[in-house]
């Protein structure tokens, strides 16, 4: 079971508790949204989703690191090989053309572990933000329409912070 009945119990628990009417028309609750969307079985399995995405790409990246590591070291020997004082000095000059070759070979593939790191990060970022959004979005329409239900005007975020990742001014703790 994902406790999918979780969530309405907590947001009517929120609103329910937290209630003041202010006049004898206006109604308002309050919620910690943060903490409905915390506890929320959705997002932990997005969380989760987002790990396990995370932990795949983390995987190829150091297969990618392993590949460059490999040929750096393969361009050490090569480097060494072609300074060699036993070989002709054409056989230098093969093992150095070899040397510069893997050397190229060293550079496609450290700018493909950057473009990798890149893309891997963008893809990653978009995907939390899109299933918090929607999930974000199923929890407001949740608690409008526990609130529409229980008549009130108007439902405050308590967790709100400003722009500034600080509390709000005015904003009661209970």
């Amino acid at each position: 079971m994902k406790f999918a009945g979780l969530l309405p119990v907590l947001v009517a628990a929120f609103l329910a508790a937290t209630t003041a009417p202010t006049t004898a028309q206006t109604k308002i609750a309050t919620i910690d949204l943060k903490r409905v969307f915390d506890g929320y079985w959705k997002t932990q399995q997005a969380d989760s989703s987002l790990k396990e995405k995370a932990g795949d790409f983390e995987k190829k990246n150091k297969l990618m690191v392993e590949d460059y590591q490999k040929a750096t070291e393969e361009y050490k020997k090569l480097l060494d090989s072609a300074g060699d004082a036993a070989v002709s000095a054409a056989e230098k000059e093969k093992r150095k053309k070899a040397a510069e070759s893997k050397l190229l070979e060293i550079n496609e593939i450290e700018q493909s572990i950057k473009q990798f790191e890149r893309s891997a990060r963008a893809q990653i970022n978009e995907q939390q933000r899109q299933l918090r959004d929607k999930i974000l979005g199923e929890i407001r329409e949740l608690i409008n329409a526990k609130a529409r239900t229980a008549g009130y005007n108007l439902v405050i975020d308590s967790a709100a912070e400003t722009v500034n990742s600080t509390p709000e001014i005015g904003r009661a703790h209970v």
